[in-house]
């Protein structure tokens, strides 16, 4: 299948929006059918008012978090409380607000050095999943490089086919070590991008649109076999179909 659709929102809270009604519906699906929803999380600034609207005990039945485990796509090489964590800024924009059983929480350990960070990580997929990770849903966002998750251009990440989670070094980025899921992970899930601003547009019309440059442009290899939904507003959709 391999087909990216696209829902254009007026603005960040409607991107929130759609993408909580997302969430919600990937839960009870996953939830009714196995009685677990295993769910990466994004980091960056786009999801937070999604964050913390599923942090309202109206948007999430509160008996869900009980089945559901938390992961994240990539993370920064920081210690857990630095303010540019992303497991920091999903601690404090939704987990500390909801009923989820602190050994459902599998974060990377930026804190590490980044190799046995990665390393750790595989393992505590292996033990989660019990085998070959298969998330019902990850959120991933784009940057204005073409990057997502911790996929950067031209980086050693982007041909990994074996490995579940790799130390990647990105050096226009501050910190320049990064952890992130790999692309045979990413690509067995369910995937949806949250995309806001205009300073995305250009590169999201290249994306979408644009010639196939996967190495200039890492998100074109998102294409899990069910599709891909992304949600952008439209300061960062004016381009498209242009």
């Amino acid at each position: 299948m391999n087909e990216r659709a696209v829902r254009i929102l007026p603005n960040a809270e409607n991107l929130a929006q759609a993408g909580l009604e997302q969430v919600v519906q990937a839960a009870k699906t996953a939830v009714a059918a196995r009685r677990h929803f295993y769910f990466a999380l994004s980091g960056g600034s786009t999801p937070r008012l999604l964050y913390e609207r599923l942090a309202s005990e109206t948007a999430f039945e509160r008996d869900w978090w009980r089945h559901t485990h938390i992961f994240w796509g990539d993370e920064r090489c920081l210690p857990p409380t630095h303010p540019d964590s992303n497991y920091h800024m999903a601690r404090a924009a939704l987990l500390d607000h909801v009923p989820i059983p602190p050994e459902n929480i599998h974060r990377m350990a930026g804190e590490r050095e980044p190799e046995q960070a990665a390393a750790d990580y595989e393992v505590e997929l292996e033990r989660a999943f019990g085998g070959a990770p298969r998330f019902d849903l990850i959120l991933l966002g784009m940057g204005r490089d073409g990057h997502t998750a911790s996929l950067f251009p031209h980086t050693p990440a982007l041909r990994e086919r074996t490995r579940r989670a790799v130390a990647n070094f990105y050096a226009p980025v501050e910190p320049p070590w990064r952890i992130t899921l790999t692309l045979p992970v990413i690509n067995a899930a369910g995937v949806i991008f949250l995309v806001s601003g205009a300073d995305k547009a250009e590169t999201l019309r290249q994306v979408l649109e644009g010639e196939y440059k996967p190495d200039d442009l890492p998100a074109q290899l998102v294409r899990p076999a069910g599709g891909s939904l992304w949600l952008v507003d439209t300061a960062a959709a004016r381009l498209l179909g242009a």
